[in-house]
């Protein structure tokens, strides 16, 4: 049997040092490059006040945008400041209620930038298998919403896109949660399955219920 020569051995070792240094850069890259767009988003934004600053005074553009995004910042603080005050949350609710809500989109806008800020629970947070339909059949999801009469609104997303799937609104009985790392019920929907194994462990088999007795007409 052929076991390759010292030529092999140098392209495994050419080979393997090129994608270790390609699996640093590249994740550092991407990064890079999406700060810089999203500075370039921010910087477009406020370009008009920018241009205000520099037609000012003598700053160079990159300063007029940091001094502008320091402006903003510290509006941002004062603002939150006001809304502590009982008055400030008094003028917050009402400029909510009688104008902002009218707005199309707003409510959206505004849940979303709660959760990406961390003041509402993510909606992917809670993992729980689900029996659809009141039948033996397991589909893994995630909790979106808990209702006052004891209804659990779920996500099922389908592998290997996690972001696609059904929305099922299920009786809490037919909810099961599993205390399990989101990454890995992630990994394990890319993977159209596998790795399964230790959510499944989680799941406490006997809380199961049994289908509904099929009426015989």
């Amino acid at each position: 049997m052929h076991n390759g020569g010292p030529l092999d051995a140098i392209k495994s070792f050419i080979k393997t040092t090129l994608i270790g240094g390609v699996i640093v850069l590249l994740p550092i890259g991407i990064l890079i490059i999406v700060f810089r767009w999203i500075f370039g988003l921010v910087q477009s934004a406020i370009r008009p006040l920018t241009n205000m600053v520099m037609a000012r005074s003598e700053m160079r553009e990159i300063i007029a945008v940091l001094l502008v995004l320091g402006i903003i910042i510290g509006a941002c603080f004062i603002i939150g400041l006001i809304v502590r005050t009982q008055f400030g949350r008094f003028l917050h609710e009402q400029l909510e209620t009688r104008i902002l809500r009218i707005a199309p989109g707003y409510r959206l806008i505004r849940e979303t930038v709660m959760q990406f800020l961390g003041n509402r629970a993510s909606p992917f947070g809670q993992v729980a298998y689900v029996q659809l339909f009141g039948s033996d059949t397991l589909a893994l999801a995630f909790i979106t919403e808990r209702h006052d009469n004891g209804w659990i609104s779920v996500f099922v997303p389908t592998g290997p896109n996690p972001t696609s799937g059904n929305i099922f609104h299920l009786d809490g009985r037919w909810v099961h949660e599993v205390q399990h790392p989101v990454e890995d019920v992630m990994r394990s929907i890319i993977s159209c399955g596998a790795g399964s194994a230790p959510i499944m462990a989680k799941l406490d088999i006997t809380r199961l219920l049994p289908p509904p007795p099929v009426k015989l007409s």
